[in-house]
């Protein structure tokens, strides 16, 4: 399914069918891309996997593996935590005003509860190999995602697996990854899946991903 380009009735529509719920209310466009710190604190050495497809095949790029050396995983902005349940336990999600969403699958350990708010830096959890909904891990890591929601109902996946919200969910509500600055470091996709580059915006390093660095601020 191709991504949406509007951020209206039509996107609310897709996102609630997408998940089997009614139609509801749709909420105001998706406000300015908001100032996300990276998921886990600065100043450590970092392992990234690349920019990829929530499903790491096709689709929408608005996924980023990480792998921070304390192997903890931090809320990228202030926002509400809503645990996402499965039969085989829970991931993380945490909307942020203006619409915005940002996901932390795979963790282990969760810290937080459903309906809490949490401050940027927060701790959500720690990297891993969860399967809550489904899917695959090699390595423990948090699968990093960047969302846009038209209105609340449409971001209940509570017992969703993640084959669905990883196709046809991403495609109607993913943010590509590509061209977003976090915590200071500006991304890019590459043309396969699991690539790409991230450039410290301060003096223009660049780092080819998959691939390691220092996550300066």
């Amino acid at each position: 399914m191709t991504k949406l380009s509007v951020r209206g009735t039509s996107l609310a529509a897709a996102v609630v069918a997408a998940v089997g719920l009614l139609s509801a209310p749709v909420a105001a466009a998706a406000g300015p891309f908001p100032a996300f710190a990276l998921p886990f604190e600065a100043g450590q050495q970092v392992y990234s996997a690349g920019i990829h497809s929530d499903d790491g095949n096709a689709g929408v790029k608005n996924a980023i593996d990480f792998s921070p050396a304390d192997g903890t995983v931090r809320a990228a902005l202030a926002g509400t935590v809503h645990l996402q349940h499965c039969s085989g336990g829970d991931w993380v999600t945490v909307d942020h005003a203006g619409s915005w969403r940002t996901g932390y699958y795979h963790l282990e350990g969760i810290q937080v509860t459903d309906g809490e708010h949490v401050e940027a830096g927060a701790v959500l959890g720690s990297t891993g190999n969860a399967l809550p909904c489904g899917g695959s891990s090699t390595g423990a890591h948090v699968h990093f995602t960047l969302w846009t929601l038209p209105d609340a109902a449409a971001g209940d996946w509570d017992n969703v697996a993640f084959a669905r919200i990883s196709t046809t969910v991403a495609a109607a509500a993913g943010e590509p990854v590509d061209g977003k600055t976090l915590g200071g470091w500006r991304f890019a996709a590459g043309t396969e899946q699991y690539s790409g580059t991230a450039t410290h915006v301060a003096d223009d390093t660049v780092v080819p991903l998959p691939g390691r660095f220092r996550a300066r601020a």
